[in-house]
């Protein structure tokens, strides 16, 4: 039978609290990417993590991906508003139901700067490994998100 001592349980809660659980690993990446933060984002992402972004078609991409989308979000929303409205961490995995809201001030997937603002309800699903994010899904409708920018015609993008 081993005595723990007061030192010794001061390590291991200091171990315990260094171990960020997913879902603390995921709202670190939310936050940050709430904060026009792209690289404090991407600094909880794994090298080798797999990005499927499927309303703009990415499927199967990487880091460089994602950082390419959180930069063209940020860019266009500069007053970018990411509400998570639930977490759900359920083992490895974290879903993240949010809103995502701005005023658009750039070309944003394909619709021209008119200055819309735009809400769309969000669901990314993320994959977490010990503090590192594996795998990133991410869902939102895209129809929505063109009426907000008033896009008539997906076929060809135009102004309503």
């Amino acid at each position: 039978m081993k005595l723990f001592t007061r030192r010794d349980q001061a390590e291991a809660q200091a171990e315990t609290a260094a171990e960020a659980t997913p879902a603390q690993t995921v709202s670190a990446f939310l936050t940050a990417f709430g904060s026009l933060d792209v690289e404090a984002a991407l600094s909880v992402v794994d090298d080798s993590a797999r990005v499927d972004i499927h309303p703009t078609g990415l499927r199967e991409g990487g880091p460089a991906d994602l950082r390419a989308f959180l930069t063209e979000t940020a860019t266009a929303f500069p007053d970018l508003l990411v509400t998570v409205k639930n977490l759900i961490e359920t083992g490895s995995v974290v879903t993240a139901e949010l809103k995502v809201e701005g005023t658009q001030a750039a070309g944003y997937l394909g619709a021209i700067n008119q200055e819309k603002h735009l809400d769309v309800d969000q669901a990314w699903r993320f994959t977490v490994s010990g503090d590192r994010i594996t795998g990133v899904d991410a869902y939102w409708c895209q129809n929505q998100l063109y009426r907000r920018l008033a896009v008539k015609r997906l076929d060809q993008i135009s102004l309503v």
